[in-house]
């Protein structure tokens, strides 16, 4: 994982063969170095169909979920090893290097106490578990701290990594996310510091998740500190101009957040490209998006 991608939700978050086809060659016309996959309906996806549009556009991928309120790890950490696994195992068919997201709950996780010890135990037991199968597999496994409106257990940078060291796997990593640093972190900088021997993927965000650029997001913040870090990992654009209707509660999206995709992959996209080259984060800003002729030949 490096350089910029784009998480599929700004197109879809139900990743069947039509959607995947249209993702994928929309993220390679755009230059982009990788497409981050939604395992949100596990049953509907076919793997070697999205390994063959991978490698066919030349593509890298990236797997992302949260975990189903069934499989929370707080309260089952049985059945969170076991999606998870689940999940490793479409993510090495289809030729992905990771899978990362909410791995270790939902996004509507609130018991309205702080979190508890027997919480944190059940965190560390699935996965251990499931970055144990992650490293059979070859790949890694991530973890995404997400604000405390969604989930009470993993908030911050810090939080992560101390999961992460207490369970003292190597196929861990962190993940963060600016729309959540915005909340939780004190100040972008500090949040990339925390995790600084642990980060490896960035979800790029704009504070009302729609075009970077446009918001409330200090990007100049989060560049100098990756630039000081020396950071060489992934910088997915995410932008929920996608979701469904049905999956608004899961984030609280009541209302569009951007003028669609092309306006994200635009002047958004254009934007952090250039933010990252201010800062000389050169493997970042090198992709160009490519013309017809050249999808052409990647199709043939």
């Amino acid at each position: 994982m490096q350089g910029f991608g784009i998480h599929a939700s700004i197109w879809t978050m139900d990743w069947n063969r039509q959607n995947a086809e249209h993702a994928i060659t929309a993220a390679a016309a755009h230059g982009l170095a990788f497409i981050e996959i939604p395992l949100v309906d596990m049953t509907a996806i076919n793997a070697a169909h999205s390994r063959t549009l991978l490698e066919m556009h030349g593509l890298r991928g990236v797997c992302s979920l949260v975990l189903p309120q069934a499989a929370w790890a707080s309260v089952n950490p049985e059945a969170a090893a076991e999606h998870l696994c689940h999940a490793l195992d479409l993510a090495a068919a289809m030729g992905c290097e990771a899978l990362s997201g909410v791995t270790f709950g939902g996004t509507n996780e609130r018991t309205g106490f702080p979190p508890t010890a027997a919480e944190y135990d059940n965190l560390a037991r699935a996965l251990d578990v499931a970055g144990r199968h992650a490293r059979a597999k070859g790949l890694l496994l991530g973890i995404e701290p997400v604000n405390r409106y969604e989930n009470h257990l993993l908030n911050t940078a810090r939080q992560a990594v101390d999961l992460i060291e207490r369970i003292g796997l190597d196929t861990l990593f962190v993940h963060l996310d600016t729309f959540h640093m915005a909340i939780e972190e004190r100040g972008f900088a500090n949040g990339i510091l925390d995790a600084r021997d642990h980060l490896k993927y960035m979800h790029m965000s704009e504070s009302h998740r729609g075009t970077p650029g446009d918001g409330n997001v200090d990007w100049d913040a989060i560049f100098s500190a990756l630039a000081a870090i020396g950071f060489a990992g992934g910088l997915a654009v995410e932008s929920f101009a996608g979701m469904p209707a049905r999956m608004a509660g899961d984030i609280s999206l009541w209302r569009p957040v951007s003028e669609g995709p092309e306006a994200v992959l635009g002047r958004g996209l254009a934007f952090l490209r250039d933010k990252a080259a201010q800062y000389g984060l050169s493997f970042a800003a090198s992709a160009t998006p490519v013309g017809e002729e050249d999808l052409h030949v990647r199709r043939a």
